[in-house]
């Protein structure tokens, strides 16, 4: 059994399009583990529903990083539970040399943009303010600089007159809820490859 763990900070709408994926194809992978540093997410409520193990591990020192001891404990927490692969799904922290030396080429991490366009906080709003005619969403293996790994997958929004931010956000998350599951899917049946940057899809 391919083992995942999921790390989130908000309302977890993409761990809960990644189990229901793995429910629907009756796949060979299960989520291990929810952690998230917000004692309100909306993540918490979806593995207790759904009976997945979970942790609340805050960090009380940084609001966007996390410390090298608070770190350690996700790396020990996710080793604990025997994680394959950890997928970044809305986790507002910016992950260091703890997790990303345990977890080498095994940290998957989703944008909503199309990368390497709009890296960082709210990306729909650049995409937005910048005036593009489309965005969208990417999943990525995640190295130490921010929204920089290797890309995987991607899918194109296009962005209407009328958007405002919450309704591209909202359309932009519709593809996140695609795209996520299908690559978790890929790398547990083993046919992603990566040479330099580029990242291959093999049958």
């Amino acid at each position: 059994m391919f083992t995942i763990g999921l790390l989130a900070s908000g309302k977890g709408s993409n761990i809960q399009a990644i189990i229901e994926y793995i429910k629907t194809e009756g796949l060979s992978i299960k989520p291990g583990v929810v952690l998230t540093d917000n004692p309100s997410s909306g993540a918490l409520e979806i593995a207790k529903r759904e009976g997945i193990e979970h942790h609340c591990i805050p960090e009380k020192k940084y609001k966007t990083i996390l410390s090298q001891k608070t770190e350690k404990e996700y790396v020990r927490v996710l080793k604990e539970y025997k994680v394959d692969l950890v997928c970044l799904a809305g986790f507002m922290r910016v992950i260091k040399e703890e997790l990303l030396g345990s977890f080498t080429g095994r940290t998957i991490n989703i944008h909503p943009s199309l990368l390497p366009a709009f890296p960082g906080l709210e990306a729909w709003k650049q995409a937005l303010n910048y005036g593009v005619k489309f965005t969208g969403c990417t999943t990525h293996f995640v190295e130490a600089d921010i929204d920089s790994g290797p890309i995987i997958l991607q899918a194109v929004v296009p962005v209407l007159k009328d958007d405002t931010p919450e309704t591209l956000h909202k359309r932009i998350q519709e593809k996140e809820h695609i795209i996520y599951p299908l690559t978790i899917k890929l790398i547990a049946e083993g046919k992603l490859s990566i040479s330099g940057r580029k990242v291959y899809i093999t049958s």
